[in-house]
This record gives structure tokens, sequence and C-alpha cells, in this order.
């Protein structure tokens, strides 16, 4: 691996070698909380082959410490197990063998306590060296940045894939107890308008960004609105109620065919019909809240829905110049992680300045721009190079985060990705249109 490659950038004036070591600290607490309510056997179940079990996740990054780091600044340091190099590398072919993804769940053994001890073990040896080494080294600092960026987006995928899981027992149990009285709202949907022009987007400042957020370029925008918020629930009900999945003509080709063959009727977690409908959440089962963001709808839904409407998807050069527009305190009002809803909400207040609501947190948005690489980009060498340059095919890019995306992980810049077809995410609609 050449670590002059990592797309992460010198530790600032506010990332001192303290900082990083609390920054550690912090990420890894988060994610132990995240699997507190759940049994052993929550935590070893898989529901499909795009989830893996908690259990999993908690060794995966693990993992990623013990083998990018310790293993390159402390060479003699033995392995935990000299198995886990296998059992829990994701999709890393330069690092080696690995075990079959669709088989995660089938790794009763090593049991959960022992993953605990491995956490354990791990992270003891990390606070040693990050004393030692925190701000000595650029690539160490680099390293370990990154590593906190991949445990935050396997905090993610830990409540989304336990979501899954769950919502397939026939009890319907509820990962915890709502414990909030979110708000709704009755504004009706607005236009944002934006003049285009030559913008330059891409990540261009200090601080960490994965490899697919540059090279920063320069994109020529015509004239759009963008939608002020996103789109309800109630509002995607009346596209169900207008037949929108019985309607080829509204649908791409790949997407009928998907509602064809799967029966689609609904977004993921939509049970009920008529006006009895109910949707399965991280609370369990409630009802419809026809003022909150419809979520776990797939690319084809969002792209039928937008035809229904005489509308389109935003591109992603426009969605992030229109976030370019936000106040820097953007994430403090955001419906993200740490507001513990655990769900969308309905918009309050849009923010100053006539930018539009909920553009970061609730769901991330699809964009109708296609997964791929930006201008001069070259991905790193070696097994870092795998995070991202290897999935640009048949993706298509969502932006903004959702209500279980960490704060401090999402940025103007961030792009995810994901095959049209997938709906588990927390993946939601902003429309747009030409002016």
């Amino acid at each position: 691996m050449d670590p002059a490659c990592l797309l992460t950038h010198p530790m600032t004036r506010q990332d001192s070698p303290r900082a990083l070591a609390a920054r550690y600290e912090q990420i890894r607490q988060q994610t132990r909380l995240l699997a507190e309510p759940l049994s052993p056997e929550d935590c070893q179940i898989q529901s499909m082959p795009d989830c893996s079990p908690v259990k999993w996740h908690l060794a995966h990054t693990t993992w990623f410490f013990e083998t990018f780091i310790l293993s390159r600044f402390q060479p003699d340091r033995p392995a935990f197990h000299p198995q886990y190099r296998m059992l829990f590398n994701s999709y890393y072919n330069a690092i080696g063998a690995r075990h079959p993804r669709p088989q995660r769940g089938l790794l009763s053994r090593p049991p959960l306590d022992d993953i605990w001890r491995y956490r354990n073990v791990v992270d003891e040896a990390m606070r040693r060296l990050l004393i030692r080494m925190a701000g000595t080294d650029p690539v160490f600092d680099q390293l370990v940045e990154l590593g906190l960026n991949h445990e935050q987006q396997h905090q993610e995928l830990i409540l989304t894939d336990i979501k899954h899981a769950l919502s397939l027992n026939p009890l319907q149990p509820a990962y915890m107890p709502q414990n909030d009285t979110a708000a709704a709202t009755s504004a009706a949907p607005g236009w944002v308008r934006y003049e285009g022009g030559r913008t330059r987007i891409g990540h261009q400042s200090a601080g960490f960004a994965f490899d697919n957020e540059s090279p920063a370029h320069d994109v020529l925008l015509l004239p759009f609105y963008l939608a002020d918020r996103l789109v309800t629930q109630g509002e995607y009900l009346e596209f169900i109620r207008d037949g929108g999945y019985r309607r080829p003509d509204l649908w791409l080709s790949l997407g009928w065919d998907r509602v064809c063959a799967e029966q689609w009727r609904a977004p993921l977690y939509w049970e009920g019909q008529k006006d009895n409908w109910q949707i399965y959440t991280l609370h369990g089962l409630r009802p419809l809240e026809p003022q909150a963001p419809v979520a776990h709808v797939s690319y084809f839904e969002a792209d039928a829905y937008a035809r229904w409407a005489r509308v389109r998807l935003p591109r992603e050069a426009e969605w992030e110049h229109a976030a370019q527009q936000m106040p820097g305190d953007h994430n403090q009002a955001a419906n993200l992680l740490e507001s513990g809803h655990l769900r969308p909400i309905a918009a309050s207040a849009a923010p100053a300045g006539g930018n539009p609501a909920q553009l970061f947190g609730d769901v991330w948005e699809w964009t109708c721009s296609a997964y791929d690489a930006y201008p001069g980009y070259a991905p790193p060498a070696g097994a870092v190079g795998e995070y991202n340059g290897k999935f640009m095919c048949n993706q298509y890019v969502l932006r903004g985060g959702s209500c279980v995306t960490p704060a401090s992980h999402i940025r103007p810049t961030y792009r995810n990705f994901f095959p049209p077809e997938a709906r588990w995410q927390f993946s939601g609609i902003r429309l747009a249109r030409d002016v």
C-alpha cells in the first residue's frame, strides 16, 4: 500500500494527538452502545446476503485496525487469532482469502464473547500506539482516521442490517422503544431556484475525505429547482393509490422487471393496504406518518415517483451545489444518529437563507447520477485502493446521510452509492426540475 495515495489530510490544529485518541475512544464506544440493546442471538443472524450479522460488524471493524494499523506499526505483535484475518476480511483481495459474504450468519463460532474480547485486546493495543505515535507520523494518523470513518459506516450498517433482520421476525420486535415525540408539519412543498453556472464540486478543504470525493473539479450547471423538502409518506401514498406499482409507463425497464419479479406494491417495511398502512421501524410497527419522509425506496421507485410527479431526481452535482450554500452548522439541527429518533421525521422550518430543509439527515437522497470516477481520479495503491474504486459500476449516487448516519461522518462532498434495486438502506426522494 502506498500511504501517500490515501485521500486524507494531515492533522489540523483542532485534530491534536489527544483529540485523535479521544475520537478513537468515542467512536469505538458508540459502536458498543449500538449493540447493547441486542441479545447474542440478535447479533448472530443474517437476513440476506446484502446484510451482515452485528457480530460480524463488531469483528470486522476491529479487524480493520488490527490488519491495517497494528500489523504495520507493530509487525512483531502476534495476531489475536490466526484465522480472523480470513473470517473478517470483507472484500480486500490484496489481503488474501475471505469467508463468503452470504455465509457470515453461519459463523456461530467464534461466539460473541470472543468478539468482545477481540475488540478489548485491539483497543488496548491501539491506545498504547496512539499515545506513542499520534501526531508523529502522518501515515499513522491518516490510517487511524480512515479506520474511524470506516467504523462509522459500519455503525450505520449495524442499524440498517438489524432492522431488516428484526422485520422478518413474526413478533416484529423493536430494536429499542420509542422515546420521542417528533412534531409533524403541514407545510406545502415548494422549490428553491439555483442559477447554475460554473461551480466546483469535490473535496477541497482540510480534513478527512474518502478517495471517491476527489479530485475537486469544475462542472457546468444549467439553472434548476430543488424541492425544499423530502417527499413524504403521505405523498408517496398518493402515488400508490394512483396505480404507481401497476403502470409500466412510469418505470425503467429493469425497474418494472423488478416490480413484477418481487411483487413490489409499496416501499420496504410497509404493511397493509388502502388507508390502513403500517410501517416497521426500529421502534417496532408504527402507523404511517403522512408528514414524515418516505424511506426504504429503491432508485427504481424514486425514479418512477419522479416521473409520476412530472419532474426528475437531482443530479449529484446539483445536490452538492445546493449543499455548498448551507450554513456551516447544518448538522446541528439535522436528524442524524445523535438525534436519537432512528427514523425519518417530518420537516421543521427550512434553514435560513432560503435553503432547502432536510438536505442532511433523515434519508439518503437518490440522485440520477451513476456512481463513476471524477475526472483525474486514481484509486490508492494496494489494499486500501479497493475501498471505493472497484465498485464504480452499476450503482447510483446518494447524498446527504440519514437518521442513522453519525453527524461527524457526513459532509457536502460525501458520495454514498448503491445498486438501483437496493431498498434496505434509509433511502428516500428529493425532487428536482429544470427551469
